[in-house]
Parts: C-alpha cells; sequence; structure tokens
C-alpha cells in the first residue's frame, strides 16, 4: 500500500484525484430547509420561598 495505490491517502496525493480518502472538505446539505420543531414545554411552577420567621430576641437575665 503506497503510492499507486488508489484507496490510500497518499495514493489519492500521488494520483491527483480526490475521493473518500482524500475529500476536499464538508459536504453541505442540499435541498430546501425545514422549519425547525418547537417542542411543547411544560409550564413550570417555582416554589416560593418560605417566609423568614421572626427570631425572638433573648433577654438578659440577671444574676442575683
Amino acid at each position: 500500500m503506497g503510492k499507486g495505490d488508489r484507496k490510500t491517502l497518499k495514493g489519492k496525493r500521488y494520483n491527483a484525484s480526490y475521493g473518500n480518502s482524500r475529500s476536499k472538505g464538508v459536504v453541505k446539505a442540499t435541498g430546501t430547509a425545514t422549519a425547525p420543531v418547537v417542542k411543547k414545554t411544560a409550564t413550570k411552577t417555582v416554589a416560593k420561598a418560605p417566609a423568614k420567621k421572626a427570631v425572638a430576641k433573648k433577654t438578659a437575665s440577671k444574676a442575683e
């Protein structure tokens, strides 16, 4: 498998031909483009954070 092999990349370069082993670039799709499909999303309910509870202040007790 070397220069004369038309199935290898090296052989494609030697013969100056393009093929599956030596493609010229990205093949673009042909034809008409279709509209993108829009997914239906379920409505999400956002849970509200619980209200902050009031913390009772500690009273200082006097030591007797």
